[in-house]
């Protein structure tokens, strides 16, 4: 598997991949992907990685991070996301993308990364935990899926062993 910096030529398979989990109804509480605009102003660049069977080949997934507050106190705090193509879950793609991100998160200057995950998707779950992410607590009816049923998520941390200390 080859892990690469996401380009902009990457965006429509990035946005389809998206919308994928976003219709699970388990990955996301969004209701519809950004457009590239957006995403470009709101995720670092030298955070954001897409993965590939081999050179050349469709994104299999991607990794990004964005955002967590506008506080200088909590510029190397980060909200990390992870989706894998339905055509390639289970096949290692998440692990492999966020094994990619934590090292290049660290070098860029992030001490935490943070995930929102919904309490249903266990198999995210269980991969940010292969990770080093640790769950810090539920946040009960966090949000309000299209349906009108609110939805609990699950707070993850992983917090740098090099970075900030």
């Amino acid at each position: 598997m080859i892990i690469e910096p996401m380009t902009t030529a990457d965006w429509p398979a990035v946005r389809r991949i998206y919308a994928e989990g976003i219709a699970t109804g388990d990955a996301t509480l969004e209701r519809e992907a950004p457009d590239w605009h957006h995403f470009d102003h709101s995720h670092p660049q030298e955070c954001r990685f897409v993965a590939r069977e081999d050179a050349g080949g469709p994104v299999l997934g991607w990794t990004a991070l964005g955002g967590y507050s506008a506080r200088k106190v909590y510029s190397g705090v980060a909200w990390e996301s992870v989706y894998v193509a339905a055509e390639a879950r289970g096949r290692g793609v998440g692990r492999a993308l966020l094994e990619a991100l934590i090292p290049a998160s660290e070098a860029a200057g992030f001490w935490t990364l943070l995930a929102g995950v919904l309490i249903d998707n266990t198999a995210s779950l269980a991969l940010h935990e292969r990770v080093g992410f640790r769950r810090v607590g539920v946040q009960h009816g966090m949000g309000q899926e299209a349906t009108g049923r609110w939805r609990d998520v699950v707070l993850l941390e992983r917090r740098s062993t090099t970075v900030g200390r």
